[in-house]
């Protein structure tokens, strides 16, 4: 086994442009944290990461008072610095511009209280694509708790292990190559899921899937829906997180149908695409700010 050891410490100031909505993010990021993988404490999300050349520990801390997130790194190698900085934007949703979203999504009369209540609402991308599309297969029909459970076996199974916790992150999240190879039965996974998970694990590891900000979306998601068990959902869900694409939007996710019907409004799945045509091409910022308000309701249908 690799064994792991700190070497080196760095800090980043990455900027964004204001205004940032800092809590409904990390909000989002603690409730679907991977246990051993990730944590979010005291406005600080955490977590541990695999490089191609390089693995550590990352901490991202928004600093409202400069309009940037601090990142903090403890990496073995410095040689991935400039790939998992880009990762990090990503992850924060650094790059968007609020003013143009917000001007498109506040239009429509149903979104405009909730884009004046969380202004600058991020959509939370990913450090590592491959890792998204395990947990949006394991999202599927289950809850967010749920998912994280299997989530954690996971990891507790088949991820390397840090030579020493820190805090509570313990374990860098399974690569490609250990789900190709791994038994997963006894992990609480269905038969389905165990085969949409290697499945992927192979087109990752032998055709180089790519599953990032890189990769050619339509052609990336072609080949996500011959995997069996992936559908629509999980595609959008990826699409949106992993492959950057802002008008990705999940029209089927029972989250959204609860948002939808939390405000008064019909929840027919075709009615909520419907409504959404008119949120391009920012609709999965729209689908973020139906999800937030679901979870904290700043606006009801009084």
């Amino acid at each position: 086994m690799y064994h792991y050891t700190m070497q080196t410490n760095f800090t980043l100031h990455l900027q964004y442009r204001p205004p940032f909505e800092a809590l409904s993010l990390l909000a989002f990021l603690q409730r679907r944290a991977i246990p051993g993988v990730e944590e979010v404490v005291n406005k600080c999300y955490r977590r541990t990461v695999l490089l191609p050349r390089s693995k550590g520990i990352i901490e991202l801390e928004p600093m409202e008072q400069t309009d940037s997130v601090q990142l903090r790194l403890q990496l073995n190698d410095l040689s991935d610095l400039s790939m998992l900085e880009q990762c990090c934007r990503h992850l924060f949703d650094l790059d968007a511009v609020p003013e143009a979203i917000a001007g498109v999504l506040v239009t429509d009369p149903l979104l405009a209280p909730l884009v004046k209540a969380r202004p600058g609402l991020r959509i939370p991308g990913t450090i590592s694509g491959f890792e998204l599309t395990v947990r949006a297969i394991l999202g599927q029909q289950v809850s967010v708790a749920g998912a994280r459970t299997l989530a954690a076996r996971l990891v507790t199974a088949l991820g390397e292990p840090l030579d020493q916790p820190h805090g509570t992150l313990t374990h860098f999240f399974p690569t490609p190559h250990a789900l190709t190879q791994a038994d997963l039965n006894g992990l609480g996974q269905t038969r389905s899921r165990v085969i949409a998970l290697q499945v992927l694990a192979r087109a990752v590891v032998e055709e180089n899937l790519t599953l990032d900000r890189l990769a050619h979306r339509e052609q990336t998601i072609t080949r996500l829906l011959q995997i069996p068990g992936i559908g629509p959902w999980t595609t959008s869900y990826v699409a949106m997180r992993a492959l950057g694409d802002p008008d990705a939007f999940p029209a089927t996710d029972l989250g959204l149908q609860r948002a939808f019907e939390q405000l008064g409004q019909p929840a027919d799945s075709s009615i909520i695409e419907k409504r959404a045509e008119s949120w391009r091409p920012w609709r999965a910022y729209g689908a973020h700010h139906l999800w937030a308000n679901l979870v904290t309701p700043l606006v009801s249908s009084n």
